[in-house]
This record gives structure tokens, sequence and C-alpha cells, in this order.
């Protein structure tokens, strides 16, 4: 009985840990995070090398807003700093850069810079990294309701469309497919608010490695594991079909 290998078309990151990697080094919480974004570059490689098609990293969720000011000025500043380094290897390897979450509410200079490189990037036809900023799973759900709510007060749409593919359409991710596969680093066994709604039929893998230390090697050994689990789904499918 064989199988033909079908890699994730989608895959979702909750980059965990940085902050418990700065304690584990006697570092700075910040130094763990300017750890963790050294760790985004490394995964493109692999991306290519498995045909993943979008790429979504959880950089920052609208909950993080509670942590320390120094904290969440020193990660706007990273962002700044990733992009501003970043942009030229993503465009010249034909990768499109996007964004969901809440836009507006980000600094502006952020903003400025965000949109700057969306713009860069916006007739790449390569792997779609996607970066979630200012993002809750909640939100973006809430905020598909009440675009909908609005277009149906106008007239534009009837009550009675209002189904599973019309919210989808509303949401930040509308121009892609939902997850195939989502990983979180550094053991934690919950969501944390990261696409609620597009997550329903992922695959779930969690690594106790935390976020800095996630390499090359990591990324190959959890899409293995999808490869195993999709497998494993097939031959007890066609086990199924057999018995009478």
């Amino acid at each position: 009985m064989s199988f033909e290998e079908k890699y994730p078309e989608h895959v979702a990151i909750i980059m965990d840990g940085n902050r418990r990697w700065a304690r584990k080094h006697g570092l700075r919480p910040v130094e763990g995070h300017r750890a963790g974004m050294k760790s985004i570059r490394l995964l493109f490689p692999i991306c290519e090398e498995f045909g993943i098609k979008v790429l979504t990293l959880y950089a920052f969720s609208q909950e993080n807003w509670m942590r320390p000011k120094v904290e969440t000025t020193f990660l706007m500043t990273l962002l700044i700093e990733f992009l501003d380094q970043q942009i030229a290897h993503i465009f010249e390897k034909n990768i499109r850069l996007l964004m969901i979450g809440n836009m507006e509410d980000l600094p502006f200079l952020v903003r400025q810079k965000l949109k700057k490189a969306i713009q860069r990037t916006s007739s790449n036809a390569g792997m779609k990294v996607v970066l979630a900023i200012n993002y809750g799973g909640r939100q973006d759900i809430l905020q598909a309701v009440n675009r909908i709510y609005k277009n149906i007060e106008k007239g534009l749409i009837p009550k009675s469309s209002i189904n599973n593919e019309l919210i989808s359409r509303y949401l930040y991710t509308r121009d892609m497919p939902n997850p195939d596969f989502l990983i979180r680093t550094s053991g934690e066994k919950r969501l944390s608010n990261f696409l609620l709604w597009q997550s329903i039929e992922s695959e779930i893998y969690l690594t106790k490695t935390l976020w800095p230390d996630f390499g090359q090697d990591d990324f190959r050994e959890a899409i293995n594991k999808y490869l195993d689990r999709k497998k494993q789904g097939k031959i007890y499918a066609c086990i199924e079909k057999k018995i009478p």
C-alpha cells in the first residue's frame, strides 16, 4: 500500500518562548525577541523545499499590548528592524509579504513600513509570508460580523445569505486557504486566540523547543510528523472501506 505525499499548502506558526529563552540564558526579555526574529528567515528555504505556499507567523497578538510598555515598544522597533533588514531578501526570493490584523492601531512608522513592504512585494508570485500583527482570532470574527451587519443594513447582502462561507469571505484571511498545519513552539497547549475560525481542520503540532532554538531540522521534523499523520489517516480510511 503506497500513498502520494501531500505537503501542507499553508503552515501557521505560533512563535512562542522568546522570553523563556532569554531567562534560560540570563538575558533580558527583549534579547529573546531579537533571537527569535533571526529564526524566521531560516524557515524560508524549508518552505521552498516542501512547496509550502503560505507561511503565517503570529508576530504580535492584541493581548501583547498588556505587556510592559518597554517590551511592546521594543517589539514594534524590532518589527521595523526586521522589515528594513529582510525586505530586499524577501523581494529577491519572489516572496509576497502580507499582513493580517488591525493595522490602523499600530504606531505610525510601523504602519508606513508595513505598507511600503507589502506594496514592494505585491507583484511577487512566490510564497506568501503573512505576518499576524495586532491580531486576535475573536476580534477577526467580530470585525467580520460587524462588516456583514453593516452591509445587510445597506441592503448589499440579504440576511438569508449568512453562512460559514460568507463569514470566511469577511475575515482578514479571505484571500488565502485555511492552514493545513499549525505549529506551536515552547510546549504550551493552547491556540492563544490565533486563527480560531480558520484552524478548525488544521493538524496541530506542539513542540517543547523554544522559538529561538527552532531551526531548520526542527521544521523538517514537524513537516514529517504532518506527513505521518496524513498517511496514517489514509490507511485508516482504506481499512474502514474494506470492513463489510
